[in-house]
């Protein structure tokens, strides 16, 4: 029991940080804090991602760039220009490394206004870092005695969590489910409703109403589990949310 409490608040807490303060507020910036929450939420993504630490710096010009070039060439992981799920997943590997590194150049459309915190990205980029981590999830397995095929199914996605999350929906929600709106790009809402992915899988919503903090909400089933949190931590001033343009606000 012990592993899948583990395994399932890994998944959701890494997932929370990767879709609230990666996705909504680097890349988007549907709501703005201040530096020391911007602070606060920067550690919680390196506590809960551990071994498969993302910077939100990188992440959040990897991702503007997706949304300037859906499904083209300059998509930094598009399934229409990749060789299946792991030729994508190396791809999108290689394209965030030299955003992270600063190797290539970037449109300073791209560059502004993004989180930075240099001794947590750098931190959590060092391979030390993630072994410590990668140890510390064995361990626990170890601990608790954990079955055979957990070591072989579970361990392998908490190694690479954030990285896993992010392939299933830039793969399969470009591939399967339904669209709401017709775009000039694959995207489509995997689940009906989104238990699963904090709402990420509203995809094709989100393409169609990018600066939207609602990633549900265009049919009556379509609920978006992240926003509640969005509006509470308005609420209580730990955010503030923009005004949603008319045009791509809930209707």
């Amino acid at each position: 029991m012990e592993i899948y409490i583990f395994f399932i608040a890994h998944w959701y807490l890494s997932l929370f940080t990767q879709s609230f303060f990666y996705h909504r507020y680097s890349a988007h910036k549907m709501f703005t804090m201040n530096k020391f929450w911007e602070k606060v939420f920067f550690f919680l993504s390196y506590i809960f991602q551990g071994s498969s630490f993302l910077s939100p710096k990188a992440y959040g010009i990897m991702h503007r760039v997706h949304h300037a070039y859906p499904d083209t060439e300059k998509d930094v992981h598009s399934p229409k220009f990749s060789n299946g799920l792991w030729d994508m997943m190396m791809k999108t590997k290689d394209i965030y490394n030299n955003y992270l590194h600063e190797r290539v150049e970037i449109e300073d459309r791209f560059k502004g206004n993004v989180p930075e915190w240099n001794f947590i990205d750098k931190l959590g980029d060092q391979w030390l870092s993630r072994l410590v981590w990668a140890f510390f999830y064995i361990g626990f397995y170890f601990y608790f005695d954990a079955q055979w095929w957990m070591y072989i199914t579970l361990l392998p996605i908490q190694f690479v969590m954030g990285p896993f999350h992010g392939a299933i929906i830039n793969w399969f929600s470009n591939k399967y489910g339904y669209r709401n709106f017709k775009m000039y790009d694959t995207s489509t809402n995997l689940l009906p409703f989104d238990f699963l992915m904090w709402g990420e899988s509203y995809h094709n919503n989100h393409h169609k109403r990018g600066s939207n903090p609602n990633f549900g909400g265009v049919r009556w089933h379509e609920i978006d589990p992240m926003y509640p949190f969005i509006l509470l931590f308005n609420a209580v001033g730990i955010i503030k949310l923009k005004e949603v343009p008319v045009d791509q606000r809930n209707k």
